[in-house]
């Protein structure tokens, strides 16, 4: 069992979540960065952790598929990538097809939500994404 837990390479780590967004290098990314920062730890009550070297994370879940392979991730996260923000965990509810059609300007795929900047959504169903995706990932997904 250990050693399919080891297969993720996207663990916690110890690294600082301050220093990462330090040194995001596009100021708008940095900055919309420390906004997610406030607002999913606002929302989940969970602190920050860096999952890998590129993800800031909140709470956590255990993963287990059919195929065998299982390990924890992240509940709710974000990145500021260089082509746009990736947000974790906010696809999954079901009341995130209805908020998806509210948000503004986004993308979706392989479960992940990009948006190019905080300032293209609106934060009050941005902020409903979180609180529903969080929810529904640590009492639903993977429990049963």
């Amino acid at each position: 069992m250990a050693a399919k837990t080891t297969d993720n390479k996207t663990v916690a780590t110890g690294a600082s979540v301050e220093e990462f967004l330090a040194a995001v290098e596009h100021p708008v990314r940095r900055e919309d960065g420390r906004r997610l920062l406030e607002l999913m730890s606002g929302i989940t009550g969970q602190p920050a952790q860096m999952w890998g070297p590129t993800i800031v994370g909140f709470g956590r879940y255990h993963y287990r598929y059919e195929s065998g392979r299982e390990g924890d991730a992240a509940a709710v996260g974000f990145s500021p990538r260089k082509a746009s923000l990736s947000l974790y965990g906010l696809t999954y509810g079901p009341e995130a097809a209805e908020l998806l059609g509210r948000l503004g300007k986004h993308r979706t795929g392989a479960g992940c939500l990009y948006i190019n900047k905080l300032e293209d959504v609106d934060q009050a169903v941005l902020a409903e994404l979180v609180r529903s995706g969080y929810r529904h990932v640590t009492t639903v997904l993977h429990h049963g």
